[in-house]
């Protein structure tokens, strides 16, 4: 509900700002303040230090950063080519098969990711898809997991599209494929960049699938996280986390601008 008043919008803003520092600031800012910790028995911690940095940068913390970057760039990219791809040849079928299509499409947001991570492992487990201790398992399902999400945006973006100017460059002869290239894609540009983003974010963050299916060598940073925090090493985990958290930020700061531009133009 819109707050029309001067003294509404300060109480709303004295509630609003308390809870969402206590909500997110003070889960984030205990993480980076774990980062920088070497020792911690108090309230705050009594020794801070920047090795666990130094260390992350170095043999399998950098190379769960990497394996991360590319998995999410990787299944993010192919995931935006079938679900573009998907949205548009959906876009002027019948509303009955349009609605079970899309339900195909969605039901991998509905299953629990590691149920998904299970059944690639008993499906890609025999010849002739022996996929089980390669890369390649991975990129797949995180593809099954963040299709439906960038599907769905391309779909909401398709919707939003003034049909006028696709009717108008018909009406001039445009092929169907120059259509496509100089018209649709160019003003669905923002709503791609936003599919990417959102799948991109959802990439680099997923655990359930990827610790059921990931081999020795391709280990992504919420696995690693998972794994020192197992051991108890929360110092090394928390600073992991941040830089998790500080990339996929950056990267989706640099889509963003460039989604910016793209409306403008």
């Amino acid at each position: 509900m819109l707050v029309w008043s001067k003294s509404g919008r300060i109480a709303t803003w004295a509630v609003a700002v308390p809870l969402f520092l206590l909500i997110y600031g003070l889960p984030i800012g205990v993480i980076v303040l774990a980062s920088v910790s070497g020792q911690w028995n108090d309230i705050l911690p009594t020794k801070l230090t920047l090795a666990h940095y130094s260390d992350a940068f170095r043999a399998d913390s950098f190379d769960a950063l990497k394996g991360s970057l590319v998995t999410g760039v990787v299944a993010s990219g192919a995931a935006l080519v079938c679900g573009t791809w998907a949205a548009l040849a959906l876009r002027k079928m019948k509303p009955v098969p349009r609605r079970i299509l899309d339900l195909f499409f969605f039901i991998p947001s509905a299953v629990p990711s590691v149920s998904i991570g299970l059944g690639l492992l008993v499906a890609f487990s025999q010849p002739p898809l022996l996929l089980n201790g390669t890369k390649m398992i991975v990129l797949i399902a995180h593809f099954v997991l963040i299709s439906a999400f960038t599907y769905g945006n391309v779909t909401a973006g398709l919707s939003r599209l003034p049909i006028d100017c696709e009717q108008v460059a018909e009406s001039l002869g445009a092929r169907p494929f120059y259509r496509l290239r100089r018209v649709t894609l160019p003003l669905l540009a923002p709503y791609l960049i936003a599919a990417f983003s959102l799948s991109f974010a959802l990439s680099m963050g997923e655990l359930g699938a990827t610790v059921m299916v990931y081999p020795p060598g391709w280990v992504t940073l919420p696995v690693r996280i998972f794994s020192l925090s197992d051991r108890g090493a929360i110092f090394d985990a928390a600073t992991m986390a941040t830089i998790l958290g500080a990339a996929t930020l950056l990267v989706l700061i640099g889509l963003s601008r460039i989604s910016t531009k793209a409306m403008v133009r």
